[in-house]
């Protein structure tokens, strides 16, 4: 068998998609969870906005309910607005929502300057972390029941 090695170091978009494509492909052939969240309408998506008086948007989540989960993707309030339990209803509203569309249990990132604690008053406990990522501080992933509080991870 003979192969050719190239490295590229500029986005390549055609190689992108090929490489995303093979990996569904394997990952469609080995789990039935992957094959189905790729049928239409099987990741439900979450979109909460927060605007002002003016129509500005100043804060929100972005969310996906999956696999019987809820993944906060984006989560921001404008920083006039902190500090005055916004955040707690927004991430709230996203979990009462998710778990009308089926999800038992929540997952999201963070960094370490973000908000780790904001979560872990809100019942999310961490279950991974990668040091040093970026440098000098932590990356974790959290996670939380939404169902029956006496799940662990």
């Amino acid at each position: 068998m003979t192969y050719h090695i190239e490295i590229l170091l500029d986005n390549n978009n055609e190689f992108f998609t090929f490489l995303n494509t093979k990996i569904k492909e394997f990952n469609n052939q080995y789990s039935v969870h992957h094959r189905n969240a790729r049928k239409k309408d099987s990741v439900q998506p979450i979109n909460i906005i927060v605007s002002d008086n003016d129509k500005n948007w100043v804060g929100g989540i972005t969310a996906e309910v999956y696999w019987e989960w809820v993944e906060i993707n984006d989560f921001w309030v404008g920083e006039k607005y902190r500090g005055q339990g916004l955040g707690g209803l927004l991430l709230e509203k996203t979990e009462k929502v998710a778990k009308e569309k089926g999800a038992k249990k929540a997952l999201l990132t963070t960094f370490e300057f973000q908000a780790r604690s904001f979560y872990e008053l809100k019942g999310y406990k961490v279950v991974g972390e990668i040091k040093d990522y970026p440098p000098g501080s932590s990356y974790y992933t959290m996670v939380k029941p939404l169902m029956d509080e006496n799940t662990y991870y």
